[in-house]
């Protein structure tokens, strides 16, 4: 099966657009949306509705921490995150906040779980950036790879029985290889804001019969968001992190 794992969208309307065309151009089985679709961006009613639209269709969508701030309120957030989830409160409608909502916290499927922070806890929203985190992920499931987002840094965590988990940044576009003798964290990159360096928009395929994942860059223009961030009075970095990749 060839799943299309889309994660860490932040109300980012041009790079989910950029993302979804290449999409379909891959004509991937199935379809998940990793959460975090809401946060950061401007255009949090429209990237709703358009993930709404993908379930409705038949893709799958996990709830991300962003997501549940912007309908239950922040808690623990950083100043520019709290400041951007209560604007991102005020600009959904009451339907938009209910399939937030409603969305669960994990999913299994072809044997891969799927959760936007770490099966470990998930609403404890934990990030998985090293050998430690990864390992606490495993432990937390029988699932033989899982696939979350939620740190925007594209990195696969291999793992044997009795051993320390290793990690591997993969390279953009070219197929990272699951082993049959591994267990796998994937983190995925991010869609509408990227932090590894690389401004353009990452999603992952991810073939479970070929066992490889590929971290997909698609080019978007960055602009036409900052300006729309500015418009929106967010704070000034929202927009200028996703010019430095950062």
């Amino acid at each position: 099966m060839r799943i299309a794992i889309l994660s860490d969208i932040h109300a980012n309307r041009e790079a989910f657009e950029a993302v979804l065309q290449a999409v379909r151009r891959l004509a991937p089985d199935t379809l998940v949306l990793l959460g975090d679709i809401v946060g950061y961006g401007p255009d949090p009613g429209f990237c709703v509705d358009i993930a709404r639209e993908l379930v409705t269709a038949g893709a799958i969508c996990i709830r991300g921490n962003h997501d549940q701030a912007a309908v239950r309120g922040p808690a623990g957030m950083t100043p520019n995150a709290h400041e951007a989830a209560l604007w991102t409160r005020a600009q959904l409608s009451a339907g938009q906040s209910a399939f937030l909502d409603s969305l669960p916290l994990t999913a299994k499927l072809d044997g891969v779980l799927f959760v936007h922070a770490s099966a470990r806890d998930p609403d404890a929203w934990h990030y998985v950036r090293d050998l430690r985190s990864a390992e606490a992920c495993l432990a937390a499931t029988d699932a033989a790879t899982v696939v979350c987002g939620h740190t925007h840094l594209p990195t696969i965590f291999y793992a044997r029985a009795g051993r320390e988990p290793v990690a591997f940044i993969p390279l953009r576009d070219v197929p990272a290889p699951l082993s049959a003798v591994h267990r796998h964290v994937v983190v995925v990159g991010a869609v509408g804001q990227p932090r590894d360096g690389d401004p353009t928009a990452c999603f992952a395929l991810l073939d479970t019969q070929a066992r490889e994942v590929t971290m997909v860059r698609v080019p978007y223009d960055t602009q036409d968001t900052v300006r729309k961030i500015r418009a929106a009075g967010l704070p000034d970095w929202l927009g200028l992190r996703l010019q430095i990749g950062r």
